[in-house]
């Protein structure tokens, strides 16, 4: 193989290994509990681990939607967060949509904005909540993202409050 060809296929591969470890950007185990851990810490509650069990559950929930790319909560037995994207909305994305309702939490009175929702917000900080699991689908026909992410012990009693 001559040293021209070489260099193609070199950087065919360099482009190719870029391309899939862009794909996955923001997307692995650690950027899910980064995001959700950075909102835990600004109020002062322990971080998330890591659960395989958790992702599992996500992963098998999302997949149920990767028709139809529909919200609809799963009603398991763990606190579900769910998002979804036009396009390729990444995890830290996902999770930065839900902490961004934290401006419509009013925490001394334990309520959200009229009109608006927080329970995501408050879901990602739950104090007793300990473990997480997140997975993301690729919608069939250009329909979007799913991402689902569980967390256990579930949160969002009403009367109690995140932390």
């Amino acid at each position: 193989m001559g040293s021209g060809q070489q260099r193609r296929v070199s950087l065919v591969v360099l482009l190719s290994t870029c391309i899939v470890l862009g794909s996955n950007a923001q997307d692995t185990p650690q950027d899910y509990l980064h995001a959700h851990n950075s909102a835990r810490a600004e109020v002062s509650v322990g971080e998330l681990t890591w659960d395989d069990r958790l992702a599992s559950y996500a992963e098998q929930y999302a997949n149920q939607h990767i028709d139809d790319c529909n919200l609809v909560h799963s009603g398991g037995p763990y606190g579900e967060n769910l998002a979804w994207g036009s396009a390729d909305l990444s995890g830290v994305d996902a999770v930065k949509m839900w902490v961004d309702e934290k401006v419509d939490y009013d925490h001394n009175s334990n309520t959200c904005a009229a009109g608006k929702v927080c329970g995501h917000y408050t879901q990602v900080v739950w104090r007793n909540s300990v473990r997480l699991g997140c997975a993301k689908v690729q919608c069939n026909d250009n329909k979007g993202t799913f991402i689902g992410c569980n967390y256990d012990p579930p949160g969002n009693y009403i009367g109690q409050r995140p932390y």
